[in-house]
């Protein structure tokens, strides 16, 4: 603290105690106690201390453009026991520096740690997690943050949220769902937006689910398969089994299994499958209970690309000769690689072993053909080696 800072500090604080004069009768004027403790006498310009007057009784007071004179009889100043102005010098220097131009050694301005700014904006939550315990603890519970701050808003959300009160409800909901501890990072990676819902709102959409007879089993199989799955409501729930139950024909209890198996049906668009559902029956034409068949033993295939299944069904039926009874017993053929068919076809014409006529000999059924690892596919089906089948794909 610079000297007259100190100074000024003292005359205030003197005066506050009675030691400058205001005292009973018998205390020692300000010029006796100056020296005899040896404090400089300070004398202040504009603004600062006054020094004392010449009138009997009067005081030191700030200057002002009012002149105000306190007597003595006017005020009784109270008196500081045991307290000495040299212990008052004594304290007061003790006092570290305050000033902001205080020069410090080296040996000090190395231990001072300042703490990182906060950044203002950022494209990454990375920046925010050392001043954060609510991202802090996601991480530590296996939230993948890079992959959060991909989704839109995500991030925002989760810096305005509060573990202990925002988030810690929503994981003990989800473990009474029936997440494991080791699937609650990877769940919340992938919808994070669940933890700004409303407890109440997502315990109604599970108990909606209970109503329909889902077990707590499946409820938390559909629930982990299909993250987004407790984001809709009641009524949009409702809907996407009530469209599938009629669009496949299906019963309750197969759209039930339908939906428990592929629960993305419940929360993907639904323009998709009514295309596929269309090409299916206009340009493949398979019949409606053909549909229903593959639809129910291979669901994927409603949200497959039309693209691709265009292509893998031309290949199948126009260039194999599967006939579309032979596809609907098989459906699975439809989620299997184009080129995976392709080359195990080839090689078996080569081998003169093509035959997927179920009448005839040396028949090979479409799921051996797409579904046997090219080990098993060469040695059992192919009757050859890995080698052989490693050199014909070489030619081609």
């Amino acid at each position: 603290m610079a000297v007259w800072a100190r100074q000024a500090a003292r005359c205030s604080w003197l005066t506050a105690a009675g030691l400058l004069g205001l005292g009973s009768r018998g205390a020692a004027p300000l010029p006796a106690l100056l020296s005899a403790h040896r404090l400089p006498l300070w004398r202040p310009h504009a603004g600062g201390c006054a020094e004392p007057s010449r009138g009997k009784g009067e005081v030191c007071a700030p200057r002002s453009s009012l002149s105000v004179v306190v007597k003595e009889e006017q005020a009784v100043p109270e008196t500081v026991s045991d307290l000495s102005a040299a212990e008052l010098c004594e304290d007061w220097d003790d006092v570290s520096p305050s000033s902001a131009l205080e020069e410090i050694s080296e040996e000090e301005a190395v231990k001072i740690i300042a703490d990182p700014l906060l950044p203002l904006q950022s494209s990454t939550l990375r920046d925010y997690v050392d001043h954060s315990e609510t991202l802090t603890k996601l991480v530590h519970l296996g939230v993948d943050l890079s992959q959060v701050e991909k989704r839109q808003k995500a991030g925002q959300l989760l810096l305005t949220l509060d573990f202990e009160k925002d988030i810690t409800k929503i994981l003990l909901f989800l473990k009474d769902v029936g997440l494991e501890d080791n699937q609650l990072g990877p769940f919340l990676t992938k919808n994070p937006y669940i933890l700004g819902e409303d407890l109440e709102a997502l315990e109604t959409r599970v108990a909606y689910l209970k109503s329909k007879k889902f077990g707590n089993a499946e409820i938390a199989q559909m629930v982990s398969r299909a993250p987004y799955l407790l984001l809709f409501s009641v009524e949009r729930l409702d809907n996407r089994l009530g469209f599938f139950k009629n669009e496949l024909g299906l019963s309750v209890k197969k759209t039930k299994d339908l939906v428990i198996r592929f629960p993305r049906l419940l929360t993907g668009k639904l323009e998709p499958v009514k295309e596929n559902l269309q090409v299916c029956q206009i340009e493949f034409g398979f019949q409606r209970n053909e549909i229903q068949q593959i639809a129910f033993k291979t669901p994927k295939i409603l949200t497959a690309s039309k693209k691709r299944l265009r292509q893998t069904f031309d290949y199948l039926h126009n260039i194999m000769g599967i006939p579309h009874n032979m596809l609907t017993r098989f459906p699975q053929v439809f989620n299997s690689k184009l080129l995976r068919i392709k080359e195990r076809h080839m090689f078996l014409i080569f081998l003169g072993r093509a035959q997927y006529d179920p009448t005839q000999p040396s028949y090979i059924s479409l799921d051996q053909l797409v579904s046997l690892p090219d080990e098993v596919f060469c040695t059992e089906i192919a009757k050859a080696s890995m080698q052989d089948f490693e050199k014909f794909l070489k030619t081609i």
